[in-house]
């Protein structure tokens, strides 16, 4: 099968080619850096030309609100518009758990947006909406420190290694479109302000962690579920203890 992963060189992108070139199958990672831009839509006819499956994990170089809305926006027109004209099958888009429970968060409604796009284009399509990675723990706690201490929400969160979102990015690009969502999660859950907390202390982080209910993130204050999947989701299996020994 022939599969486009754009924003094929990013963390989960490069992850995601490697499982599906080892499976055979053949991968174009395409970015700015090859000569595909999503935004002028540059290279997208060639990239796209004869695929089966396209993989948009494209992020915008911008987080803030206006600018990362207008990235989803124009890059999902694009795409789709170029999708169409290719005859592409199936359109993956890796998205997040909890989006519209969060709508303080800038980043959360360009994400939505981008999956109203999807639903309306007429391509086949999965949604996958993860949890966030675990690689972004050091980020958070960065985000969260106010020069004493990390405040955060005691609200539940459930990480998941970004070998796990790869894992399952690539088994559902090859799975029939469900033209729904899929949630996929870490196998740990906890309080985000208890996870991050062990996550300094396995690292030798001193900074202090402060269980803060009003805490935002992001922007967006943090309810009791608003980052875990309420229903059905398929669950990694590398704990917090694995990914640790893997750094």
């Amino acid at each position: 099968m022939k599969i486009l992963i754009v924003g094929g060189t990013g963390l989960i992108g490069t992850k995601t080619g490697d499982i599906l070139r080892r499976q055979g199958h053949e991968v174009i990672a395409a970015s700015p850096r090859s000569g595909v831009n999503t935004i002028t839509g540059e290279g997208l006819k060639e990239a796209m030309s004869g695929v089966h499956t396209v993989i948009d994990l494209a992020n915008s170089p911008s987080f803030e609100d206006n600018a990362v809305l207008e990235f989803f926006e124009t890059s999902g027109r694009n795409i789709h518009a170029t999708e169409a004209a290719a005859g592409v099958s199936h359109h993956v888009a890796l998205s997040i758990v909890g989006i519209e429970r969060t709508p303080a968060n800038g980043y959360f409604r360009a994400k939505l947006a981008q999956e109203r796009l999807i639903k309306a284009a007429g391509i086949p399509y999965t949604i996958i909406r993860s949890t966030q990675f675990m690689e972004f723990l050091p980020g958070i706690a960065d985000s969260s420190f106010d020069g004493t201490s990390i405040r955060l929400s005691p609200g539940l969160f459930q990480p998941i290694a970004a070998d796990d979102v790869a894992a399952f990015v690539a088994d559902i690009a090859l799975e029939p479109p469900r033209n729904g969502a899929i949630e996929i999660a870490g196998p740990e859950r906890a309080p985000f302000n208890e996870i991050v907390d062990r996550f300094l202390k396995a690292v030798g982080d001193g900074r202090h962690v402060v269980c803060d209910p009003e805490a935002a993130y992001f922007g967006g204050k943090v309810e009791s579920h608003s980052l875990v999947p309420l229903g059905e989701a398929r669950n990694g299996h590398i704990g917090m203890n694995e990914w640790l020994s893997r750094r």
